[in-house]
């Protein structure tokens, strides 16, 4: 069923449910979760970990607060989210790399499970935001 705005009331529901999801995750970045998000971030990236946690929690909020709001951006956002999502991947791989418990990830199979979860995050940004629309254009 389509809404007056062309959107699914389902694409509606995924975009405002993704949206509070990143702004509750980028928030957790920067309060509770700080040294759990450490665990994620890979050796090779050259800035420092919690450096590295801060500024993917500030990114966070932003997407999360934009693909909320953004109603005539949500395509570009939905993009964004999604990109984001793979751009922080390498993360979850390190996490199961090198064994590294957080979040409740404590053992291999549950920190390779995770790994799957990714590529639903990118979908559920997309489909939020209406990029996977066969009737839109971008």
């Amino acid at each position: 069923m389509k809404t007056t705005d062309n959107y699914s009331k389902g694409q509606n529901a995924a975009r405002l449910l993704l949206g509070t999801m990143l702004i509750a995750a980028g928030t957790s970045h920067l309060t509770f979760a700080r040294k759990e998000f450490q665990a994620q971030v890979p050796d090779w990236v050259p800035l420092k970990k919690d450096t590295t946690v801060v500024l993917s929690g500030i990114a966070e909020i932003l997407l999360g607060t934009s693909i909320a709001l953004l109603k005539n951006d949500r395509k570009k956002v939905g993009i964004a989210a999604a990109g984001f999502f793979a751009a922080v991947f390498p993360g979850n791989i390190s996490q199961f790399k090198n064994r590294r418990d957080a979040f409740g990830l404590d053992t291999d199979e549950k920190r390779f499970a995770r790994l799957f979860f990714q590529p639903v995050l990118m979908a559920w940004a997309l489909y939020g935001g209406g990029v996977t629309s066969k009737k839109d254009k971008l």
